[in-house]
């Protein structure tokens, strides 16, 4: 039989494992440790939010941070949303995820919250299948870029005063072959 799994609230040494379970998701190294600290010390006041960690034989195995939100801010349903529901590479195919995911599931019905959504990167076809297995279908799809590089994009699909709509420039042209022409005729 298998070490046994379990979950529990995350309490303050878990910080670094969270950090670095989290990495990729923190907004940098430096300040992820705080952020994720903070999230904790949050969590154990009984703010709107939950980490639920997992622990299989006694190791660390991943963790989900649960949070009540609404399902935009056009539409005040509640939901509960599992954020960055990770599980170390090792312990993956262990039952490690869906015990994550159940957890977040509890949180909602304890809360009679009727929905629960998550969010995965679009490249983890393994994390995305996962997700569709246990019922949670695509929604919308969510886009992120540096705002300098959306403004640059949008600067060049501006028209720009220099350049004249491609419309008119035709119609110059026609002018000056048609000036040509009459010019041509009345030389000759």
């Amino acid at each position: 039989m298998g070490a046994p799994l379990t979950l529990r609230a995350a309490a303050l040494p878990d910080i670094p494992a969270l950090a670095a379970l989290w990495a990729e998701s923190l907004r940098s190294v430096e300040e992820g440790a705080s952020d994720v600290a903070r999230l904790v010390e949050a969590s154990l006041t009984g703010e709107a939010h939950r980490i639920v960690v997992a622990e299989y034989g006694g190791a660390f195995a991943g963790a989900v941070l649960l949070r009540m939100i609404t399902v935009s801010p056009l539409d005040p349903t509640p939901m509960v949303h599992l954020a960055s529901p990770t599980v170390l590479p090792e312990f993956r195919r262990r039952g490690v995820g869906r015990a994550l995911v159940e957890a977040g599931v509890a949180y909602a019905e304890e809360h009679d919250v009727s929905q629960v959504s998550t969010a995965s990167a679009s490249t983890s076809r393994d994390a995305n299948r996962f997700m569709a297995r246990l019922g949670l279908a695509t929604r919308a799809s969510f886009r992120v870029a540096p705002t300098a590089t959306v403004r640059a994009r949008i600067t060049a699909m501006r028209p720009t005063m220099a350049r004249p709509p491609r419309q008119q420039l035709t119609s110059v042209l026609a002018a000056r072959r048609s000036m040509r022409r009459t010019t041509t005729q009345r030389a000759g």
